[in-house]
């Protein structure tokens, strides 16, 4: 028997019913069905889901943005249209299904014994033979071989003919059959599909979004604390299905998940608290989670009964049937004290202390009136400085860059994966500064100096525009006693006019002769012109948009130095900047009590970093950068919880698909039959104990095993060999 194609026919009835019941039985559809929501799962994957539409348009723009959220494919395994494609699906496989199980299970007992005798020979396989013994002996003999073979056979007797209509007496029938699982494999793997189905309706947002269609819930938009929330929002603890994410500090408790949906969240009432004792972490040389764990106390909320477990990645607990998961960790609410650190020349440092996720400071500075935003608290950071020059933005430990280790190992045949050198940075802190039109620029300051490669530890303060984009670091020096005291100070002393023309008399004392002193004020007046320039109380022209640094530099000679005099002039205008900021940094020192620095290699070193640092921190989008002082870390579990009635049914389906795929694979249908009539002399009367008997054998899919099964049952039940040919 073929499974058919087509679908279920009713003869009665309206013609479009008709026509509905046969194509949603139709293997053709469900076959279509499939294809979509495969098409639909890829997009899911691709596709970040849930994602806030902002995300979606800074990738994308706001056209794609919009038609992502039009057509649920941000949210595609909870869309409408997915889960009505499920239900059609599960209706039209379910009828694929009862469709064809009666006749599987007819054919499952039928053997085929009344097949003509004549019909064997058009069979491929088939062999004659000659037996000595009775036809009725040898229908026992070959009958008992085949069942002890493990096939099921069926005998029957009726009577055989020669040469057309003439009686020889009775014949005897022997029908096979083995393999009989292939079709089974059908009804399982059909089934499967459709328990998999169920399952994922069940466990998939068609009970919540029942709730907010029938049961009065509505999600919920706004923000606040969960406490606050209205309870047309909240979902009871009998929720027959759900799956959320709930948040837990260390030393607190959460019984209230949260359920992510397009267009808001639904508060999710568990029927039991999560207290988290505490927060076990432990990582690799990468700075990659080797191990989290969480050691929790549930409290029943209606028994009061505290329970104990452990929580970790791949061993959930389990309590009055729902599943917590561990699923990621973050910020607790750790307490953090910043300092500013001045990056304009009006700004003035000062001190603040803040929770990481709590309530924001306003803060001004100068004209500036900024909002500070706690952002994110990295204990843990580590960099790849095999080649430091390269690194651009820091490391999050909660991630894997996938795409970074698949790229390494593919493309080009000549790719050298380039071995990594690791280390781990120190803490630092991440923050946010939003200025009064709610603009924001997200930045990222290491609490500890660096050394990046070239022998001079430098403060990596990281800033960027939009969150897609990768962080860019402004490297500050850091002086002697491992601060930032040095920089702030020269860049102090840089804005102050007195210090400037006292370090200005003080390189023209060490480079001039006394007897030259028309050459002392030619190098006055352009180490004077320079140095404000350079620090910004000078402009190369009034409409010049650059405020200092070694741009500032540069235009004033594009503006004018002819262009063929500009090499030389710029190489003996950067020596002579060089050494008055020398001059500079060495007031600055005296100012503050400390001795001044020598002229040598590692001063300089430092000298050309903090200059560095001086022209590029013009550029700098703030008036202060927040560096961290001290932090108490508070960690956090973040826990997945889950009651999932559909997955038992998953798992049955799964079963079932494994077992009715190595069914339909592997398991080949064979039908045998053996035909075993008296064998007749010349005058056509039956010689005694003398059989013909005729072989015929039938395999769904010929394969060389089908073959050599065939072989061997010629020679087991009629004792042929494979060289003997057979009787025509």
């Amino acid at each position: 028997m073929s499974v058919s194609t087509h679908g279920l026919r009713v003869h009665r009835g309206p013609q479009m019913l008709r026509a509905a019941v046969e194509l949603f039985s139709s293997m053709r559809f469900a076959i279509a069905l499939l294809t979509v929501i495969c098409i639909a799962s890829i997009i899911g994957t691709v596709l970040k889901q849930h994602e806030p539409i902002n995300n979606y348009i800074n990738q994308f723009g706001p056209f794609w943005a919009e038609l992502f959220r039009a057509a649920g494919l941000d949210a595609v395994y909870s869309a409408w249209w997915f889960m009505l494609i499920l239900l059609f699906l599960v209706v039209s496989t379910s009828l694929c299904v009862a469709r064809n199980t009666p006749r599987i299970l007819v054919d499952l007992k039928t053997f085929k014994e009344d097949i003509r005798a004549q019909s064997l020979k058009a069979f491929g396989q088939r062999a004659e033979t000659r037996l000595g013994e009775t036809p009725e002996a040898a229908a026992n003999r070959i009958g008992q071989l085949l069942v002890s073979g493990g096939w099921k056979v069926k005998l029957q007797q009726r009577e055989a003919t020669a040469g057309g209509s003439r009686p020889t007496g009775a014949g005897w029938m022997v029908a096979a059959r083995a393999g009989g699982a292939h079709k089974l494999g059908y009804i399982a793997a059909h089934s499967a599909i459709v328990l998999v189905c169920i399952g994922g309706l069940l466990d998939g947002d068609l009970v919540v979004r029942a709730q907010t269609w029938f049961n009065g819930k509505s999600v919920f938009t706004g923000g606040g604390m969960i406490a606050d929330v209205a309870p047309e929002h909240r979902l009871s603890a009998s929720n027959p299905t759900f799956r959320g994410n709930i948040l837990v500090p260390e030393g607190g408790q959460g019984s209230v998940a949260i359920l992510n949906q397009a267009d808001g969240v639904l508060l999710q009432e568990l029927p039991f608290s999560i207290e988290l004792k505490k927060f076990i972490v432990d990582y690799y040389s990468t700075g990659m989670p080797k191990l989290f764990a969480s050691e929790v106390v549930l409290h029943d909320r209606e028994t009061g009964e505290q329970v104990p477990a452990r929580i970790e990645v791949n061993h959930p607990a389990s309590y009055k049937g729902v599943e917590i998961y561990q699923s990621s960790f973050d910020d607790g609410g750790s307490k953090v004290k910043l300092k500013a650190v001045p990056m304009a020349a009006a700004a003035k440092p000062f001190e603040v202390e803040g929770i990481i996720g709590g309530p924001s400071t306003e803060i001004t500075n100068g004209k500036d009136k900024l909002t500070l935003e706690y952002a994110a608290l990295r204990v843990i950071n580590v960099e790849n400085f095999a080649d430091a020059g390269a690194m651009t933005s820091g490391a999050d430990v909660r991630k894997v860059d996938l795409r970074h280790d698949i790229e390494s190992r593919l493309g080009a045949a000549n790719k050298v994966n380039k071995p990594k050198v690791l280390r781990n940075i120190g803490p630092s802190i991440g923050y946010k500064l939003r200025d009064a039109s709610g603009q924001a620029r997200e930045y990222q300051n290491y609490m500890v100096p660096v050394d990046t490669g070239d022998g001079q530890p430098v403060f990596l303060l990281g800033m960027r525009e939009k969150p897609e984009d990768p962080f860019r670091y402004l490297r500050v020096p850091a002086d002697e006693q491992g601060s930032m005291d040095g920089f702030v100070r020269m860049r102090t002393a840089l804005g102050d006019p007195d210090t400037r023309a006292r370090a200005i008399e003080r390189y023209i004392a060490k480079a001039t002769d006394p007897k030259r002193p028309e050459m002392a004020e030619q190098l006055r007046v352009s180490a004077t012109r320079a140095l404000a320039l350079f620090s910004g109380s000078e402009r190369a022209k009034s409409d010049a948009t650059t405020v200092g640094g070694w741009q500032a530099i540069a235009e004033f000679m594009e503006v004018n130095v002819p262009e063929a005099e500009r090499e030389r002039a710029g190489g003996v205008l950067v020596r002579i900047l060089n050494d008055v900021l020398f001059e500079v940094l060495n007031l600055s020192r005296e100012g503050a009590g400390l001795a001044a620095l020598p002229n040598d290699e590692k001063s300089q070193a430092y000298l050309t970093q903090a200059v560095l640092a001086i022209s590029d921190a013009h550029f700098y989008p703030a008036p202060v950068a927040m560096m961290m002082t001290d932090f108490t870390q508070v960690q956090a579990s973040v826990f997945q919880v889950a009651r999932a009635p559909g997955k038992s049914v998953v798992y049955l389906g799964c079963l079932l698909l494994i077992i009715g795929i190595f069914a339909m694979l592997y398991v080949r249908e064979r039908r045998l039959w053996v035909w075993l009539t008296p064998d007749g002399n010349a005058t056509g009367h039956a010689t005694d104990n003398a059989t013909t008997a005729t072989m015929a054998f039938s395999v769904n899919r010929k394969t060389i095993d089908s073959d050599r099964e065939f072989e061997h049952l010629k020679h087991k039940l009629l004792a042929m060999n494979k060289t003997e040919p057979e009787t025509p």
